[in-house]
């Protein structure tokens, strides 16, 4: 894999401070499984792919086999997955591809809290897909971040996206206000938000390419 743009990615790996987030894109295809993210923790681990291994949690969140600083979560949605690494706390990230979903508002009515719901019926129907999105990938990128999945119940996190920066307003058992999220800019069809409970820290994106 050849980085897009001007630093390497054992560069780029070897300079991850502990205020910052990198995420990376890449190219996902499904025979492929998860070689290309062992790849990318190879490098910041400093050690060949091959000698990584994972473990999923109780709740099937991904995460290294062995004690270590560095945390990680990926999603991926197409062709696009998303990478999101960090030192001394567990990030979440989430990506999905604008489609049609006829099912969406139905979704958003049973699962999403009545302040959600109650924001995305006063958009027009255009522009509520998009926003039921941005919703969706807030929401599972809080949950990945927890370590939980949607099991946990989508309607014990409230968010607010009215504009393009999401905010956790709520979450049961937990103080919001401890939650960064960030929307990222995953590409023309892709809507991706990245999460984590913390201080504020830089978050630094950059793409990988085949070859």
């Amino acid at each position: 894999m050849n980085l897009v743009g001007g630093t390497s990615l054992a560069k780029a790996a070897e300079h991850l401070r502990d205020d910052e987030v990198h995420v990376w894109r890449l190219p996902y295809t499904p025979s492929e499984g998860r070689a290309p993210l062992l790849a990318l923790l190879g490098a910041y681990l400093g050690r060949d792919a091959g000698s990584v291994h994972l473990v999923n949690g109780e709740y099937g969140r991904p995460g290294l086999a062995e004690a270590s600083a560095l945390d990680f979560n990926w999603s991926h949605s197409g062709s696009l997955a998303l990478v999101a690494l960090a030192r001394g706390m567990a990030p979440g990230v989430d990506v999905e591809r604008l489609r049609p979903r006829p099912r969406a508002w139905a979704l958003a009515q049973r699962y999403f809290t009545p302040a959600e719901v109650a924001a995305l019926a006063r958009l027009a129907p255009g522009e509520r897909e998009a926003a039921f999105l941005r919703l969706w990938t807030a929401k599972e990128a809080v949950l990945k971040a927890l370590g939980r999945g949607l099991a946990f119940g989508l309607h014990r996190l409230d968010i607010e996206c009215e504009g393009q920066v999401p905010r956790l307003r709520a979450l049961e058992g937990d103080d919001a206000a401890r939650w960064q999220l960030h929307a990222l800019r995953a590409g023309e069809d892709c809507v991706a938000t990245l999460a984590w409970r913390g201080e504020a820290r830089q978050v630094r994106v950059w793409s990988l390419a085949q070859g």
